[in-house]
């Protein structure tokens, strides 16, 4: 059944989902012409041009069985990079240890240097990591100007694995855990307000984790505000980045932080098992050595990560992920990934009994937005409305918990996603109101 079927006739799909089998082994497909991106056009009007993001989206293989808009979890690799991965997972497999100890470790500071140009970085700042959560949880647990009696902060919207980070510290290092919550709906205003209150009322606050980018509703805080309030107060700042870099169009020094943790694995399209901590300079001997390493000096930001014998494969790919999203620019991602979420809200943004979970102001949101249909708050209603969506609609999306008024669904397009995927995604909404109804 086609996607054109499918709008057509909502109603007619009760066919229960099941994937088809994966590909046979054989020949690789032509590898696709280079990417060429017209010249003088505005993101915002190039965001609206179908048939350019046809040929982009002809640079990744995607199931034809469902339209992926569960695309927070892992990034897809476009081809250029699937196809780098492959090379060298080859070539790893035939130089094995000789590649790791005679010629891994200068081309891996080579891309270090690479990732921290684009982030506006000096090489010196930056580590690589197997992920943000690894890059996220040594900044957290390295951070050694923790006192018994002080204060860490996080808030309700922050990932679930960097509470668990900040909770473990409490035995650690003696502090008291406080956790904030985002308001609901969230504005600017009313986002810097809670944090400014969340600050002044608890004064023994050292350390407070920001997500620049939410995996749960999408909301993107004011960063370099919240940071500087934080800094004012004596209050250091790790911000969590994650779903921000190659998502949005920013540099580190955007962020004010001196210190983050980044994903290369999700809107860079690297392979899984790639990402980078950033520590500014100046503040090295405020993040402890990892596991007391002695691979590099203390004085190298790199003795602050230690990832034993690591899958190189994914690091080596990183250099053509980046060509890929320096071709198209970050300021044309992040068009077109707002694009693709305005273009399903504005559908649904008036049905009765459905929240929207971001807000109307371009800085505030991405292409990741929740929704919740009034009522259905708890885990197993917004599981069923995944399952609908998917046995139905063929639309493959995610609950989330952990905002205080109640689970969601999170919706998360991708490069690759058409107008005409989100439209289906907005028809199908219309059904699940009406049939989750509290």
């Amino acid at each position: 059944m086609s996607r054109r079927q499918m709008v057509a006739g909502i109603g007619a799909l009760a066919v229960p989902f099941a994937p088809s089998a994966p590909r046979p082994p054989g020949a690789e497909p032509p590898a696709p012409d280079p990417l060429v991106v017209p010249a003088g056009v505005a993101p915002e009007k190039l965001a609206r041009d179908e048939g350019f993001w046809r040929s982009v989206a002809r640079r990744f293989r995607v199931s034809p069985d469902f339209v992926n808009l569960e695309n927070g979890y892992y990034g897809i690799m476009p081809e250029p990079v699937r196809r780098e991965y492959h090379r060298n997972v080859d070539h790893l497999n035939e130089w094995n240890s000789h590649l790791l100890r005679m010629t891994y470790k200068p081309r891996a500071d080579e891309i270090r240097q690479r990732v921290a140009s684009v982030l506006g970085a000096a090489k010196e700042e930056i580590a690589l990591t197997r992920g943000g959560t690894e890059a996220l949880q040594n900044l957290i647990a390295g951070y050694r100007r923790l006192r018994p009696g002080d204060s860490v902060m996080y808030a309700d919207l922050d990932y679930h694995s960097m509470q668990y980070a900040m909770n473990w510290l409490a035995d650690r290092r003696g502090v008291r855990v406080e956790r904030m919550v985002v308001p609901e709906p969230a504005t600017r205003q009313a986002a810097l307000d809670a944090y400014d209150r969340a600050l002044r009322d608890h004064p023994k606050v050292r350390l407070l984790l920001l997500s620049h980018m939410n995996n749960r509703t999408g909301l993107v805080l004011p960063v370099r505000e919240i940071v500087a309030m934080a800094r004012a107060r004596g209050v250091d700042v790790i911000v969590d980045a994650a779903h921000s870099w190659g998502h949005l169009d920013f540099t580190i020094d955007d962020l004010g932080a001196d210190f983050a943790g980044f994903s290369l694995h999700k809107w860079m399209g690297v392979p899984l098992g790639a990402g980078f901590l950033y520590i500014r300079g100046g503040r090295l001997d405020d993040i402890d050595l990892a596991f007391r390493d002695e691979t590099y000096p203390a004085s190298d930001i790199r003795s602050r990560v230690h990832s034993g014998t690591l899958d190189v494969a994914p690091v080596l790919s990183i250099p053509t992920a980046l060509d890929f999203h320096e071709t198209l620019g970050a300021e044309v991602k992040q068009a077109r990934l707002r694009f693709l979420r305005d273009r399903w809200v504005h559908q649904v943004r008036d049905i009765p009994n459905m929240e929207i979970l971001t807000p109307e102001e371009p800085p505030m949101y991405g292409t990741i937005t929740a929704f919740r249909i009034t009522g259905r708050v708890s885990e197993a209603d917004n599981v069923a409305i995944t399952d609908y969506l998917l046995d139905r609609h063929r639309v493959f999306t995610v609950r989330r918990g952990g905002p205080v008024r109640g689970d969601c669904v999170r919706v998360t397009p991708a490069l690759f996603t058409s107008r005409d995927d989100v439209d289906l995604l907005a028809l199908a909404l219309h059904d699940v109101a009406r049939r989750f109804t509290a």
